[in-house]
């Protein structure tokens, strides 16, 4: 590893934290970093069509796999912390889904670590997304788009 860094990963049913999570690693760090780069992603309402989105995963094995990507991310970047939280379960528009955590001594390390981790987690991690509708009906399993799979191959 670059960094003297140890990714954290939690995968949670309940909502997180992110001034808490924040203040948690800045905290941890005691001044040592020069950026923290955080990305909140939010459910979103689709124009008032859904009511929800399901998140499923496999326990144990999302978890590995998210650590695994994200000790990538520290041995690619210099950063002093690295923070991810994945909410599974029903999620409602406005509520966030995941928290991507970097801080590093600059912001570029921390910038694009942030980013790589979101492209992965959209277009690689394991879990699996189903709509719920405002209707009170389930729809269907969403994919990865085109932009996100696109997004994600710059990092190969």
């Amino acid at each position: 590893m670059t960094g003297a860094c140890l990714p954290s990963v939690a995968i949670q049913a309940e909502p997180f934290d992110v001034a808490a999570e924040i203040a948690r690693v800045s905290g941890d760090l005691g001044g040592r970093a020069g950026a923290v780069v955080t990305f909140t992603g939010l459910c979103r309402d689709e124009g008032g069509r859904l009511r929800g989105l399901e998140l499923e995963h496999y326990p144990g094995m999302a978890e590995a796999e998210i650590g695994r990507v994200a000790e990538e991310a520290a041995a690619r970047w210099p950063l002093q912390a690295l923070r991810v939280v994945h909410r599974h379960g029903l999620v409602a528009p406005g509520d966030g889904i995941v928290l991507v955590l970097t801080a590093a001594s600059h912001r570029i390390a921390a910038f694009e670590a942030a980013s790589f981790l979101m492209d992965y987690l959209k277009t690689r991690a394991p879990f699996w997304k189903r709509e719920h509708l405002a209707d009170g009906t389930t729809g269907g399993w969403v994919e990865a788009s085109r932009a996100d799979d696109a997004a994600a191959g710059r990092w190969d």
